[in-house]
């Protein structure tokens, strides 16, 4: 099946995608520092550069896109077109993500994985349900947790 856009507006609209302050990762930031958590932004002296990193409780937070990292939800679906490259891209996604969590891990560093479907926008109290379970995480010692809507 071929693509509903034209190549240049879909190289624009891929342009567009950002890396960094993504909606979901803003708005756990923003709760995060909201119940008086400080914390470091993409430190890249970090395997990983993880999102959000809190010094004080030796914790890296990962805030991932259930379809960039590959996540089986119901967000993720697989291009019908080159089909290929994406299945080898988020392929080389989820290996690196490994990776940098084995290193974290080596490093005596604590990591959090929150999937994009757990921020349901539109809930204020899924957000904060979330939330609470991440500080739970944050305060309790545990090495390390996954997040999802599932």
């Amino acid at each position: 099946m071929a693509d509903i856009v034209s190549p240049q507006k879909r190289s624009q609209m891929m342009a567009g995608i950002r890396g960094k302050d993504t909606k979901p990762e803003l708005l756990v930031r923003r709760e995060l520092h909201r119940r008086g958590f400080r914390f470091r932004l993409h430190r890249k002296d970090l395997p990983g550069r993880p999102d959000v990193f809190l010094a004080k409780f030796s914790a890296a937070i990962f805030i991932n896109g259930c379809f960039w990292h590959g996540h089986d939800c119901k967000h993720f679906r697989l291009p019908k077109t080159n089909t290929q490259f994406w299945k080898d891209k988020i392929e080389r996604n989820r290996e690196r993500d490994l990776i940098a969590r084995t290193r974290l891990s080596e490093l005596g560093i604590r990591h959090a994985t929150v999937w994009e479907c757990a921020l349901q926008y539109n809930q204020e109290n899924v957000t904060s349900e979330l939330l609470d379970r991440i500080c739970a995480w944050l305060c309790s010692g545990s090495n390390e947790i996954e997040l999802d809507g599932l």
